[in-house]
């Protein structure tokens, strides 16, 4: 069902200088930083040969991202983002196997314009697990 890994989220407090330090210390090529109002957060892409690093600075102070720094101030690792072809077809298919879809359960459009859901964290070892589809 899932497909290739898409990207890892780490969530910062300072998206320039997590920005800088990708950039400068290991020489990748860094996005722009995006809004994302409808998720609370600003991302920045760091483009590597195989997938993506997500960087996720809070946008307001009720971004999920705020309150997950609350727990971990200096940051980490948030969710990891999987493709899917057909994202009702895969929603569907983990809901009738015991898993839990969090928000509404209707996909919202991501960061890359295309539709994202996230899948409880208790249900998959403990990661939150994003799907997107391609």
């Amino acid at each position: 069902m899932i497909g290739r890994l898409n990207h890892i989220a780490i969530a910062v407090t300072d998206i320039a200088a997590a920005s800088a330090v990708y950039r400068d210390m290991l020489g990748a090529n860094v996005s722009a930083p995006l809004p994302q109002p409808e998720h609370g957060v600003t991302v920045v892409f760091i483009e590597l040969p195989n997938t993506k690093v997500e960087l996720l600075e809070p946008l307001g102070a009720h971004s999920p991202i705020a309150k997950f720094l609350e727990k971990n101030a200096d940051g980490g690792m948030h969710h990891v983002c999987y493709e899917v072809n057909d994202i009702i077809a895969a929603r569907d298919r983990l809901k009738a196997a015991g898993a839990r879809v969090l928000g509404d359960g209707e996909p919202k459009i991501g960061a890359h314009g295309k539709p994202v859901l996230f899948l409880h964290p208790k249900d998959f070892c403990g990661a939150l697990v994003e799907l997107e589809q391609v």
